[in-house]
């Protein structure tokens, strides 16, 4: 439609906004499990094991995101830690995503997933010294 054949230019920018807008999203998972911040009666109260290791990878890997340094190998990482996470997580509540709690996971994973192969976009620091 020629009515948005225009927005194509600005594909780095959007890639961008939505790379560290989920980063951003990612964090508060992180400490969330780290820092029980924002509070929530979800938080892990003594962490070890795989709810620590999740949140070092939600916080460090988000900050990461975020700052668009080393993309691709960690939205990787991070989409993988997501699909365990609804396997190990969501999915034995439920089928279904919505009643399960797993639908963030799921978005998640397929976001990190789609900058695998899309990169980090504008506003990262992986396209330093880029002209």
């Amino acid at each position: 439609m020629k009515l948005f054949d225009g927005l194509s230019k600005y594909q780095p920018q959007a890639l961008g906004v939505l790379r560290i807008m989920t980063a951003l999203q990612f964090i508060e998972h992180g400490t969330q499990k780290l820092f029980n911040f924002p509070a929530s009666d979800h938080a892990a109260a003594a962490l070890s094991g795989l709810p620590l290791a999740a949140g070092i990878l939600e916080f460090a890997g988000g900050v990461l995101l975020a700052l668009g340094l080393f993309t691709r190998p960690v939205a990787f990482l991070l989409a993988g830690e997501m699909a365990i996470a609804y396997f190990m997580a969501h999915y034995p509540r439920n089928f279904f995503p919505i009643n399960n709690s797993g639908d963030a996971a799921i978005s998640f994973c397929f976001i990190f997933l789609y900058l695998v192969f899309a990169g980090a976009g504008a506003f990262a620091l992986d396209n330093r010294g880029k002209a």
